[in-house]
């Protein structure tokens, strides 16, 4: 809450996706994320998405993976990376990623949202501006990542 007893928005990031698909630039982003000492959520729009994301993150590297689980793994609490289409936050994650036209709910307690989306996917980047529209309309600070064609991100606002 700020002095007037309004709920601060957390700092908003969107990451357009250009030259990796989201399964390859997810856990790059949690890894950092986990590093900062942060749980993180991700949130898809789907159950199917969901599923994709959860086998991404088994599977992103040879050498390794990334811990997380869903409400049907249990031990949500405990996870360092909840996966859901829920806009619940059990596990006291600091972060929140949204796919696939997930609705956000209550962002207030984050100390970042950050909107992943495709560029090639119609459906997710109609989703993207009309986040962004709502978003700078409550008056939120957001932060515009694009790929750059190394798959890099450079910040473009």
């Amino acid at each position: 809450m700020d002095g007037q007893g309004e709920a601060r928005l957390p700092e908003i990031f969107f990451y357009h996706l250009e030259t990796r698909p989201l399964a390859r630039a997810l856990p790059d982003l949690l890894e950092r994320s986990l590093k900062r000492g942060w749980r993180a959520v991700v949130q898809a729009g789907d159950k199917e998405r969901l599923g994709e994301l959860d086998m991404a993150l088994w599977t992103y590297d040879d050498a390794g993976f990334l811990p997380h689980g869903t409400a049907e793994d249990g031990h949500s609490a405990r996870q360092p990376v909840y996966l859901t289409q829920q806009t619940d936050n059990p596990n006291g994650a600091a972060i929140r990623f949204l796919t696939h036209g997930a609705e956000a709910g209550e962002i207030g307690g984050y100390e970042r949202v950050v909107y992943l989306f495709e560029a090639a996917d119609p459906a997710a980047m109609d989703w993207a501006r009309a986040e962004w529209k709502r978003l700078r309309g409550e008056g939120a600070d957001i932060t515009y990542w694009r790929q750059d064609p190394s798959g890099r991100w450079a910040k473009q606002g």
